[in-house]
């Protein structure tokens, strides 16, 4: 048999080390071309446009 817990961790302690397995959102700003929301520093993935200029071209919906 291996080792084993001396003592039953209480509730309080448990969930203070659980503080900081919280899952965070993306921080989203609105496009400037398109105004839709996008993670901060990337291209936007409705548009194609990052920093004023056309990045990734998008495919014509028919």
């Amino acid at each position: 048999m291996g080792p084993l817990p001396k003592r039953r961790v209480s509730k309080a302690r448990r969930d203070r080390r659980r503080t900081h397995d919280a899952l965070v959102l993306k921080h989203l700003v609105p496009c400037d071309n398109c105004g839709e929301f996008k993670v901060a520093h990337r291209v936007c993935p409705a548009c194609g446009y990052y920093n004023g200029r056309e990045v990734i071209k998008q495919k014509e919906e028919e």
